[in-house]
Protein backbone atom coordinates (compact mmCIF):
# COMPACT_ATOMS: atom_id res chain seq x y z
CA UNK A 1 0.00 0.00 0.00
CA UNK A 2 1.20 3.71 -0.81
CA UNK A 3 0.20 6.27 0.72
CA UNK A 4 0.36 9.91 -0.79
CA UNK A 5 -0.54 13.30 0.45
CA UNK A 6 -0.50 17.21 0.79
CA UNK A 7 -0.59 19.02 3.61
CA UNK A 8 -2.03 22.49 2.03
CA UNK A 9 0.12 24.59 4.02
CA UNK A 10 -1.91 28.24 5.74
CA UNK A 11 1.66 29.86 5.96
CA UNK A 12 3.15 32.16 2.71
CA UNK A 13 7.25 31.63 2.41
CA UNK A 14 8.90 34.10 4.48
CA UNK A 15 9.82 37.78 1.70
CA UNK A 16 11.40 39.71 4.39
CA UNK A 17 9.11 42.72 4.36
CA UNK A 18 9.76 45.34 7.07
CA UNK A 19 6.30 45.75 8.15
CA UNK A 20 5.47 41.89 9.28
CA UNK A 21 5.77 40.75 12.23
CA UNK A 22 4.92 37.31 14.11
CA UNK A 23 1.26 39.17 14.12
CA UNK A 24 0.85 38.88 10.05
CA UNK A 25 3.03 35.70 9.36
CA UNK A 26 -0.20 34.28 7.20
CA UNK A 27 0.20 37.41 5.13
CA UNK A 28 4.04 37.41 4.30
CA UNK A 29 3.92 36.91 0.92
CA UNK A 30 1.74 39.89 -0.16
CA UNK A 31 3.20 43.56 -0.70
CA UNK A 32 4.44 46.10 1.57
CA UNK A 33 1.53 48.22 0.72
CA UNK A 34 -1.46 45.49 1.11
CA UNK A 35 0.21 44.88 5.01
CA UNK A 36 0.12 48.41 5.46
CA UNK A 37 -3.24 48.52 4.36
CA UNK A 38 -3.88 45.75 7.15
CA UNK A 39 -2.26 47.48 9.52
CA UNK A 40 -4.72 50.32 9.42
CA UNK A 41 -7.98 48.05 8.98
CA UNK A 42 -6.68 46.13 12.11
CA UNK A 43 -5.95 49.72 14.06
CA UNK A 44 -9.40 50.83 13.25
CA UNK A 45 -12.42 49.22 13.43
CA UNK A 46 -10.70 45.66 13.47
CA UNK A 47 -9.95 42.73 11.27
CA UNK A 48 -12.58 41.09 12.68
CA UNK A 49 -15.48 43.81 11.92
CA UNK A 50 -13.71 44.04 8.48
CA UNK A 51 -14.36 40.41 7.74
CA UNK A 52 -17.99 40.49 9.03
CA UNK A 53 -18.80 43.59 6.78
CA UNK A 54 -17.25 41.66 3.97
CA UNK A 55 -19.01 38.09 4.79
CA UNK A 56 -21.65 39.01 6.94
CA UNK A 57 -22.93 34.84 7.28
CA UNK A 58 -21.57 31.65 7.30
CA UNK A 59 -22.35 28.64 5.05
CA UNK A 60 -25.15 25.57 5.85
CA UNK A 61 -22.26 22.99 5.08
CA UNK A 62 -22.05 21.21 9.04
CA UNK A 63 -21.78 17.89 7.97
CA UNK A 64 -19.45 15.62 6.10
CA UNK A 65 -22.30 14.52 3.88
CA UNK A 66 -23.06 17.77 2.73
CA UNK A 67 -19.27 18.51 2.49
CA UNK A 68 -19.40 15.75 0.26
CA UNK A 69 -22.17 16.43 -1.85
CA UNK A 70 -20.94 20.17 -2.11
CA UNK A 71 -17.05 18.77 -3.07
CA UNK A 72 -18.53 16.42 -5.72
CA UNK A 73 -20.98 18.97 -7.21
CA UNK A 74 -17.11 21.20 -7.91
CA UNK A 75 -15.81 18.09 -9.29
CA UNK A 76 -18.86 17.46 -11.37
CA UNK A 77 -18.66 20.62 -12.85
CA UNK A 78 -15.31 21.34 -13.46
CA UNK A 79 -13.11 17.99 -13.13
CA UNK A 80 -15.38 15.71 -14.80
CA UNK A 81 -12.37 13.43 -16.04
CA UNK A 82 -10.50 13.64 -13.26
CA UNK A 83 -10.31 10.80 -10.81
CA UNK A 84 -13.07 9.60 -7.95
CA UNK A 85 -13.14 10.78 -4.98
CA UNK A 86 -13.85 8.43 -2.56
CA UNK A 87 -14.53 10.44 1.01
CA UNK A 88 -14.34 13.84 1.91
CA UNK A 89 -14.61 14.68 5.49
CA UNK A 90 -13.97 18.01 7.84
CA UNK A 91 -11.19 16.94 10.02
CA UNK A 92 -11.15 18.54 13.81
CA UNK A 93 -7.27 17.17 13.91
CA UNK A 94 -5.55 19.04 11.24
CA UNK A 95 -4.58 22.25 13.13
CA UNK A 96 -5.27 25.45 11.37
CA UNK A 97 -2.86 27.67 13.41
CA UNK A 98 0.15 24.98 13.31
CA UNK A 99 -0.15 23.20 10.73
CA UNK A 100 -2.93 22.87 7.25
CA UNK A 101 -6.01 24.42 6.26
CA UNK A 102 -6.68 20.90 3.76
CA UNK A 103 -5.25 17.91 3.09
CA UNK A 104 -6.06 14.88 -0.11
CA UNK A 105 -4.24 11.65 0.07
CA UNK A 106 -3.65 8.64 -2.26
CA UNK A 107 -3.98 5.85 -0.96
CA UNK A 108 -2.94 2.51 -3.75
CA UNK A 109 -3.65 -0.67 -3.37
CA UNK A 110 -2.92 -4.00 -5.22
CA UNK A 111 -5.69 -5.96 -5.96
CA UNK A 112 -4.61 -9.19 -8.16
CA UNK A 113 -3.24 -7.76 -11.32
CA UNK A 114 -4.93 -4.54 -10.92
CA UNK A 115 -3.62 -1.23 -9.01
CA UNK A 116 -6.62 0.13 -7.48
CA UNK A 117 -6.63 3.69 -5.95
CA UNK A 118 -8.62 5.53 -3.69
CA UNK A 119 -8.69 10.12 -3.24
CA UNK A 120 -9.94 11.34 0.18
CA UNK A 121 -10.32 14.86 0.90
CA UNK A 122 -9.90 16.34 4.75
CA UNK A 123 -11.29 19.86 5.73
CA UNK A 124 -9.84 21.65 8.31
CA UNK A 125 -12.95 21.64 10.91
CA UNK A 126 -12.98 25.45 11.19
CA UNK A 127 -14.32 25.49 7.89
CA UNK A 128 -17.58 24.54 9.19
CA UNK A 129 -17.95 28.19 10.46
CA UNK A 130 -16.80 29.76 7.63
CA UNK A 131 -18.17 31.95 4.44
CA UNK A 132 -19.01 30.19 1.55
CA UNK A 133 -16.21 31.74 0.05
CA UNK A 134 -13.72 30.42 1.93
CA UNK A 135 -15.08 26.85 2.17
CA UNK A 136 -15.33 27.60 -1.49
CA UNK A 137 -11.60 27.94 -1.82
CA UNK A 138 -10.31 25.42 0.35
CA UNK A 139 -12.80 22.94 -1.91
CA UNK A 140 -11.27 24.09 -5.07
CA UNK A 141 -7.08 24.18 -3.92
CA UNK A 142 -8.19 20.87 -2.86
CA UNK A 143 -9.79 19.33 -5.89
CA UNK A 144 -6.80 21.17 -8.23
CA UNK A 145 -4.54 18.45 -6.85
CA UNK A 146 -6.39 15.94 -8.24
CA UNK A 147 -5.08 17.32 -11.77
CA UNK A 148 -1.89 19.35 -10.81
CA UNK A 149 -0.02 18.46 -7.65
CA UNK A 150 2.65 20.73 -7.13
CA UNK A 151 1.66 24.27 -6.18
CA UNK A 152 2.68 25.87 -9.58
CA UNK A 153 1.13 28.38 -12.24
CA UNK A 154 -0.83 25.91 -13.50
CA UNK A 155 -2.07 24.49 -10.66
CA UNK A 156 -3.31 28.11 -9.39
CA UNK A 157 -4.47 28.83 -13.13
CA UNK A 158 -6.98 25.65 -12.46
CA UNK A 159 -7.90 26.99 -8.88
CA UNK A 160 -9.45 30.31 -10.78
CA UNK A 161 -10.98 28.54 -13.32
CA UNK A 162 -13.16 27.21 -11.03
CA UNK A 163 -13.62 29.97 -8.50
CA UNK A 164 -12.46 33.01 -10.23
CA UNK A 165 -12.51 35.28 -6.42
CA UNK A 166 -9.77 32.20 -5.56
CA UNK A 167 -6.88 34.87 -5.08
CA UNK A 168 -9.17 37.41 -2.92
CA UNK A 169 -10.81 34.58 -0.74
CA UNK A 170 -7.45 33.16 -0.12
CA UNK A 171 -6.29 36.67 0.98
CA UNK A 172 -9.34 37.11 3.36
CA UNK A 173 -8.89 33.88 4.64
CA UNK A 174 -5.33 34.93 5.76
CA UNK A 175 -6.34 38.16 7.05
CA UNK A 176 -8.95 35.51 9.04
CA UNK A 177 -6.66 33.50 10.71
CA UNK A 178 -4.28 36.75 11.15
CA UNK A 179 -7.05 37.57 13.29
CA UNK A 180 -7.60 34.49 14.90
CA UNK A 181 -4.02 34.23 15.95
CA UNK A 182 -4.31 37.85 17.31
CA UNK A 183 -6.87 35.99 19.88
CA UNK A 184 -9.68 36.99 18.02
CA UNK A 185 -12.90 35.26 18.49
CA UNK A 186 -14.37 32.85 15.81
CA UNK A 187 -16.50 35.51 13.89
CA UNK A 188 -19.21 32.88 12.31
CA UNK A 189 -19.41 30.14 15.04
CA UNK A 190 -22.39 27.92 15.45
CA UNK A 191 -24.74 29.80 18.25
Amino acid sequence: MVVAACECSARPTPSGQSIVTSRFKYLQAYPESLLQQVQKISDGPGLGAWLLSRHPQAHGVRTDSTLYAYVMDLKNEFLRQADPINKVTFDSKLHIIQHALGLHTSTSRIQGSKLKAKRDIKVAALFKDTPMAFLQMIAVHELAHLKVREHDKAFYKLCHHMAPDYAQSEFELRVYLTHLDAGGERLWASA
